[in-house]
């Protein structure tokens, strides 16, 4: 049975508009978050414990990068023994990418990391952010039993819960602009919040264990029609590149040119690993599907299954910082580490 107790959470304040608040001038200023019970007093309750921590000066998500989630990853390691929950407030432009980098480097989660942010600022009228605050510390002090529902690291936004390492940012404009397009919510928020718990992730090893070392020496290559090859050359030729990931058409197809494959074959022998993931929001690399998916299959590009494109991404910089040989690797990305393949995934009924 579903229960929340006393709880202690820690909220972690990156920066973003769910952070702004609106000032006499009628502009945005970053919100002092010793004031967030001024702005949210829902969150003053006998029964909860919150503390919170904010970079100091908040960034703008389109600046956070890999120090940045190696921060929180540290933070969430040096406390994890003092909190039951953490909550982290983020700006949306990026928020899929830190989820899905915070889910490698977390390995061994038994406690939830949860995501979330607003489209409009917590101080506006019509702000979807008091409502995102309010449920992801709720679903964070949640507990199925004894243990918490939710032991993964997830994204709270416009009444869903999803795995972290399986969203993507769809719409600047929409209440519902973070979605996960290839696994259902983990969550509803309706008058209660209903858990999909089947889908739930529990990690099989049982201690924490931080990635903080993340490779960013890595490109990301979309592939059009009538795309130039000397665009995979100059990408290719960088001589400090260790990583590839190709957005391809459909089911990971590329188009048939020998001059792609001998670009691709001598990438490989160089040693830099490639991944291969669809530009279509739904659906899976399929290398086996169609002759134009065997050429980067025959080029040892590295089938992506159903990840993200942030998932692929994260995944290969985690991968590379923990100075994986190339069949190990090769292993590993095609390993469900934390629930970011369906082909894989575990879907175990949570007892």
């Amino acid at each position: 049975m579903n229960s929340i107790q006393d709880s202690n959470i820690l909220i972690l304040y990156t920066g973003g508009t769910i952070g702004s608040v609106q000032t006499a001038e009628g502009g945005l200023a970053p919100l002092d978050f010793s004031e967030i019970y001024r702005h949210v007093p829902e969150l003053i309750q006998d029964e909860l414990t919150l503390e919170t921590f904010s970079f100091e000066p908040p960034i703008d998500s389109s600046n956070v990068g890999p120090q940045h989630w190696a921060q929180l990853a540290s933070i969430i390691r040096d406390r994890y023994h003092e909190f039951d929950g953490f909550v982290i407030l983020h700006g949306t432009d990026t928020l899929a990418y830190t989820a899905s980098a915070l889910s490698f480097m977390l390995e061994g989660l038994h406690k939830p990391v949860v995501l979330t942010g607003s489209q409009l600022p917590i101080g506006l009228p019509r702000t979807d952010g008091r409502e995102n605050l309010l449920t992801a510390v709720e679903i964070a002090r949640t507990r199925l039993l004894d243990a918490p529902m939710i032991q993964e690291v997830a994204v709270y936004f416009g009444s869903s819960l999803y795995r972290g390492n399986r969203t993507h940012k769809e719409s600047a404009e929409s209440m519902q602009a973070i979605i996960s397009p290839n696994l259902p919510a983990l969550a509803e928020a309706g008058v209660d919040i209903m858990y999909n718990q089947p889908l739930l992730f529990r990690d099989s090893a049982q201690e924490l264990k931080v990635h903080t070392t993340m490779e960013s020496r890595i490109a990301w290559l979309p592939v059009f029609p009538g795309q130039p090859m000397e665009i995979f050359e100059r990408v290719l030729e960088w001589p400090e590149l260790k990583g590839l990931v190709l957005s391809t058409f459909g089911s990971g197809n590329a188009p048939t040119d020998p001059h792609l494959r001998k670009i691709l074959s001598q990438a490989k022998e160089r040693g830099i690993a490639m991944v291969n993931v669809s530009q279509c929001s739904h659906g899976a690399v399929h290398p086996e599907r169609y002759a134009t998916a065997h050429i980067l299959r025959d080029c040892g590009v590295i089938p992506g299954e159903d990840m993200t494109t942030e998932a692929a991404i994260t995944k290969l910089m985690h991968c590379l910082g923990r100075g994986l040989a190339a069949e190990d690797l090769w292993s590993e990305m095609r390993q469900n580490l934390r629930g970011e393949i369906t082909k894989f995934s575990p879907i175990a009924a949570v007892n």
